[in-house]
């Protein structure tokens, strides 16, 4: 039987999965994908093949009050596949992990020694690592023998300059860890491995990747490494996002505390789930929406979201020393023409001459032929890059 390899994304309230067959020549295809999502409301599961035909897509009945969570899901994944007529060998699981510490810089097999140590990093992550980790110790138990390997969001940042990583604070917290780490690394790291097939000779020059999605990034590339990144200590860091503030005067926090008495939850939630997009507009999170919307404050939302876009463009030029290229990727980047057109129009200062027939039809090169900085909208697959990394560690 051909083996398989099973790339799982545990959040809050989904766990997101595709399944891939490791074929001749140790070539990858990916066979199904699915997510079982609505964890506290109505869970629901949905599988589909590499045509996009579903092969379930249904409600799940909530077994206690509390509602799933990654554990439950995984389970009824397994319990799932072994009883339809999908044939599968899985040898080996590969988990997104959002934070990899200083420690983890290369995607690493998983043990309980190494599932420990990413415990320890909760704090850095309290929003993410804990789910990330959940179905890693349930498969530990429920699969002992089926390899697994953990691929870290952090992990592509860590060639950033010793200075792009580093807080003007005592140097105590720095050696604590307190440092800039930067995210979105497994999209940025597929990324920049398909630049060539795109620009080229120009892959090897200074080139910006905006991962503009419900979590929003940009990262300064050089020579397909990472030199900086809008995203740092976390990822509410740098731009706006779909409820997250983005980058905020550290006095804020303050005020807020002193001021509005606001303790370390309510702050916590006003700036992962009340702030960015939905905040700002008080209709919606969803670019979408905003855009399809007359409404002032949707206006002002994606007038922002814009903004900063140019700012930490201009920041992370800066930084490159110029720009040969400009890539938009996931969910906005890839699929909303205005916001790359308003984006790019804010930014022709840079040499940046977009082609509107080709942003219209999405790409993949938008820019016009003779453009001084060559404008590109690349799907990412994070999923393909785990899986890449997880055969690398369990087949080689």
């Amino acid at each position: 039987m051909t083996p398989n390899i099973l790339v799982l994304n545990a959040g809050s309230s989904s766990l997101k999965f595709s399944i891939f067959e490791v074929g001749e020549g140790n070539s990858l295809t990916m066979e199904y994908t699915g997510q079982i999502e609505g964890f506290h409301v109505q869970p629901r599961f949905e599988i589909q093949d590499a045509e996009g035909n579903f092969l379930a897509n249904k409600a799940l009945e909530l077994e206690s009050p509390a509602g799933f969570g990654n554990s439950d899901a995984l389970n009824f994944l397994f319990e799932w596949l072994d009883s339809s007529d999908i044939e599968l060998d899985i040898q080996g699981v590969g988990h997104r992990v959002v934070h990899g510490g200083s420690r983890f810089w290369q995607p690493v097999r998983l043990d309980n020694d190494v599932l420990s140590h990413l415990e320890k990093l909760i704090p850095l992550a309290p929003l993410h690592q804990p789910h990330n980790l959940n179905p890693i110790r349930r498969l530990l138990q429920l699969k002992p023998d089926i390899a697994q390997v953990a691929c870290f969001d952090t992990a592509f940042h860590h060639t950033m300059p010793a200075v792009a990583q580093r807080f003007a604070l005592p140097r105590r917290f720095h050696d604590a860890g307190v440092k800039r780490y930067g995210f979105h690394g497994l999209s940025y790291e597929y990324i920049a491995s398909v630049l060539p097939e795109y620009l080229g000779k120009k892959a090897e020059g200074r080139v910006i990747v905006a991962h503009l999605g419900s979590g929003c990034s940009m990262c300064a590339i050089h020579h397909q490494k990472s030199v900086d990144s809008t995203m740092g200590f976390t990822a509410l860091d740098g731009l706006p996002m779909g409820t997250r503030c983005g980058t905020l005067d550290v006095g804020v926090l303050l005020y807020l505390m002193e001021e509005q008495k606001m303790n370390l939850d309510e702050v916590t939630k006003l700036l992962y789930r009340q702030s960015g997009l939905l905040g700002v507009s008080g209709i919606g999170n969803d670019m979408r929406q905003l855009l399809k919307s007359d409404a002032e404050e949707a206006r002002e939302a994606v007038e922002l979201f814009v903004y900063q876009i140019t700012r930490a463009l201009g920041s992370l030029a800066a930084v490159l020393g110029g720009l040969d290229g400009l890539v938009f990727t996931a969910g906005i980047g890839t699929f909303q023409a205005p916001v790359r057109a308003m984006v790019c129009q804010q930014a022709k200062w840079l040499g940046i001459d977009l082609d509107d027939t080709a942003n219209s039809a999405h790409g993949p090169q938008i820019s016009m032929p003779d453009s001084i900085v060559g404008v590109w909208v690349i799907p990412t697959n994070e999923e393909k890059m785990i899986a890449l990394h997880t055969h690398q560690l369990v087949f080689s």
